[in-house]
């Protein structure tokens, strides 16, 4: 439910509204798909319910009353009370009478959890009358996700006039069938802010407002859309979901958490994604960019994708342990991330809902389990790294390191050539030099199949417990097979998954790359459990959208094009909509899974952050670069130093650095930033980040030093514009900055009313004055009257807490 706006005071402390969705129940009204879709999600609804509330029961562990129901044949065998279904008949089902509670007075089933709801139990009934259909192998199609997706034909609708592209046409088709319509356009300064909020993570500016409102041209939102794609701040947005994804930290968990370097690969994310590299070419590359041909030093670094996992560098660690929890973290990395599939549940045996069986799991683990390392970190003091690894750093660290290893090898050929002291200390001098600079050139881990290892099946994930003959790299085999190794005299690599993971065949990677882009811009996937397209994860809202964009992302435009997708969207009507939805349509669909109105959604923290500095004027621009060290509590680390063993005194930034993007911080994995309240913790891949209202927002907005200093510059910045004078026009001006929108009336009384209460406070304590305006390490502009401008600086540290600057709307 939308929270409310457009209030100038402190934001209210809202409590979350929790949905709790029941997964997969329910059916597409009749005609809507093609049969065998109909047939397929009928039986994926009710295998979910099984999985979820019998098999515990009535699986491979047990079988109460003699019943399994975790196959076709042992459903229709049944137990000692006869064949639980009647395919065709659900009326006459032993399963249907006893999950209604409707049989000889036998106890309502299931045992020991909540009795099905109506709901469930028609969407059993319907699934028996349908045959009991089984996706693994009975009369039905696989599951959904596991259908490689097809094109479907652009629905017609009724009001053709509303849609720009076919993602407007699915949705409209969706309405239409509903009896609903779609909201009407937001404003333009509405639209223009959400542009640029989603696309590079940034407010825009007073002057970019007027400009788009100035600018009457047909295609004028398409070229605002064009310019932000263009932005090298794009890159940086877009960087964040992926971040989070690869669990991407500068430092490695666990006791005395040594700091790393894979900084490097960060950065080698923002400029693919500035570059618009196809998805494909990034995904091979950070999969297996050091097994391509030639490989570049470039691509070597993209593969730490791999290597962004937690290191433990505990003095009690067994070293092979943490190989394999090392080996089992790429494994669950990348499944989540390409195949949207939670498998994590066969490293210790067969997946109990989705057809993942433990062989399935390490064939895949035999992929990872090449790399020449030992599990554990090496070093001491505060960097611990752990082969293989590469000099890398910025593009100017490169410079310098060739030029001083050219020299040095130039150095040493004229002393061996001519063997004179002279030549020889010119060698010596030149060794050190390159030593000296490879010291404090940072290494980023890649990975590397310079160790190849057997592969064996691990009895309950144990890795002292390996079992049977060695396993060959391989895929699950309910997807496509493995290409193009098939028929090669070699064992398949990491090469080779990679670019099976992006093949045509493939039926997962585009649906979850589209979906987690969809989620992006309207803040939930068409499906809404983006980390899992497994039976138990949500049905699509919009499955011929699904495909449809599917299918373009991968064909479309040259194939796999980010920047296409996003701008298809983004010019969508769909997305254009305003967000301001009616209580009916609220009431109706609380959830906006519809698609009727825009998604409104408080901003993520990082966001939240970067926007306040840009707002301020403090932002640094920069692209790029090691972490930095923005304001923390002075004793944020403290707790780590158990032993002693090295400083863990916080190192805060000074001048430019304190004030890079959120992108740029440093993320301790033990201890993360502590304003970045509803981030991951970067241990585990996270895909589905949550939208949150807590009061950690407020907590941080109205009281962290980034924000108090962001209001103080921002305050004058608005009394130092020789353009605007006076008390309402430099409300209105700060109100501009803030929200983009000029502000009402009623609402620049208000203000009006707090500056003044501001003043008369501030006036008649100086004390609180300079102590206000003392936040911060940005020097203030001492010309400006200290009460004044802590009158100011108050203003508008309140505007930076509305909801509507707080929300992407």
């Amino acid at each position: 439910m939308p929270l409310p706006s457009r209030i100038p005071c402190f934001p209210p402390l809202l409590p979350l509204a929790l949905g709790l969705v029941a997964l997969g129940l329910a059916v597409a009204p009749a005609g809507r798909a093609q049969p065998r879709r109909q047939e397929a999600d009928t039986a994926t609804a009710a295998l979910t319910i099984l999985k979820a509330s019998c098999v515990s029961c009535h699986g491979a562990s047990q079988q109460g009353g003699g019943l399994r129901l975790d196959s076709r044949a042992a459903l229709l065998k049944g137990g000692v009370g006869g064949a639980a279904a009647v395919p065709g008949r659900a009326k006459d089902s032993l399963l249907v009478k006893r999950v209604k509670g409707a049989h000889g007075g036998l106890p309502r089933m299931p045992l020991g959890f909540a009795p099905l709801t109506d709901a469930q139990v028609a969407a059993l009934e319907r699934w028996v009358d349908a045959g009991a259909p089984w996706p693994e192998g009975g009369t039905t199609s696989k599951h959904w996700a596991y259908v490689p997706p097809k094109r479907p034909a652009v629905p017609k609708v009724k009001n053709a006039a509303w849609v720009r592209n076919p993602i407007d046409a699915f949705v409209l088709a969706r309405l239409e069938k509903e009896g609903l319509k779609p909201s009407p356009q937001a404003d333009r300064v509405t639209l223009l802010r959400r542009l640029s909020l989603d696309l590079i993570g940034l407010p825009p500016t007073p002057a970019e407002v007027d400009a788009f409102l100035a600018d009457t041209r047909p295609d004028a939102y398409e070229r605002q859309v064009d310019r932000l794609l263009a932005s090298p701040h794009y890159g940086e947005r877009m960087a964040l979901p992926w971040l989070d994804a690869a669990r991407y930290a500068d430092s490695n968990g666990f006791q005395q958490d040594g700091d790393n370097h894979q900084w490097v690969w960060r950065d080698w994310v923002v400029r693919a994604l500035n570059a618009n590299m196809p998805f494909d070419r990034f995904t091979v590359e950070q999969l297996a960019g050091d097994l391509l041909p030639n490989a570049t030093l470039d691509q070597k670094i993209a593969s730490g994708f791999n290597r962004n996992h937690l290191l433990n560098g505990e003095g009690g660690a067994i070293a092979e342990e943490q190989r394999h929890v090392i080996l089992f973290d790429r494994v669950d990395v990348t499944a989540t991330n390409w195949l949207g599939s939670t498998v994590a549940c066969a490293q210790c045996h067969d997946h109990k809902y989705d057809p993942t069986t433990q062989r399935d799991y390490y064939r895949l683990l035999a992929f990872f389990n090449n790399v020449p390392e030992s599990g554990v970190p090496s070093g001491g003091g505060q960097y611990r790294i752990a082969d293989p690894w590469v000099y890398a750093g910025t593009p100017a660290q490169r410079a310098t390191a060739a030029a001083r290893e050219a020299e040095a090898a130039a150095a040493e050929a004229r002393a061996k050539r001519l063997g004179t002291p002279e030549a020889q200390a010119r060698a010596e001098a030149a060794r050190r030099a390159r030593d000296e600079y490879r010291a404090t050139t940072p290494r980023a881990m890649v990975m590397s199949d310079a160790r190849p290892r057997p592969t064996r099946l691990l009895a309950r994930g144990d890795y002292r417990g390996a079992t049977g003959e060695p396993l060959a790299p391989g895929v699950p085999d309910f997807l496509p097979p493995l290409w193009p190794a098939a028929g090669e005299d070699r064992t398949a690599n990491r090469l080779d998954l990679a670019w099976w993971l992006v093949s045509p065949e493939h039926p997962l990677t585009a649906r979850v790359q589209v979906n987690r882009h969809w989620q992006l811009f309207f803040g939930a996937g068409l499906v809404r459990t983006s980390e899992d397209f497994g039976l138990q994860g949500e049905k699509p809202s919009h499955p011929e959208l699904l495909d449809w964009l599917a299918v373009e992302f991968r064909d479309g435009g040259g194939g796999w094009d980010v920047k296409r997708l996003h701008r298809l969207i983004v010019t969508s009507a769909t997305y254009r909509q305003s967000s301001r939805g009616t209580p009916a349509l609220r009431a109706r669909d609380p959830e906006n899974r519809l698609l009727a109105r825009a998604a409104r959604f408080r901003l993520p923290s990082p966001l939240l952050r970067d926007v306040a500095l840009a707002t301020g004027g403090l932002l640094d621009r920069r692209i790029g670069g090691k972490p930095v060290y923005p304001y923390q509590p002075k004793t944020i680390w403290d707790g780590l130093s158990i032993t002693k063993e090295r400083d863990f005194t916080y190192p805060q930034s000074t001048g430019r650095d304190l004030y890079r993007r959120s992108l740029y911080t440093f993320w301790r994995r033990t201890v993360a930033p502590a304003n970045m309240f509803d981030t991951s913790a970067r241990q585990t891949c996270v895909v589905r980040r949550p939208v949150t209202s807590t009061p950690l927002h407020a907590l941080t907005t109205m009281n962290d030093p980034t924000w108090v200093e962001a209001g103080r510059a921002l305050a004058e910045r608005v009394l130092t514009e020789p353009k605007v004078s006076g008390d309402d026009a430099r409300l209105v001006d700060a109100f501009r900055r803030v929200c983009a929108r000029r502000p009402t009336p009623e609402e620049v009384a208000v203000l009006r009313r707090t500056l003044a209460r501001a003043r008369t406070a501030y006036r008649a304590d100086p004390k609180a004055a300079a102590s206000l305006l003392a936040v911060g390490a940005s020097p203030r502009d001492t010309r400006l009257d200290a009460a004044e401008h802590a009158a100011w600086a108050t203003v508008c540290h309140a505007l930076f807490n509305l909801d509507e600057a707080l929300t992407r709307e």
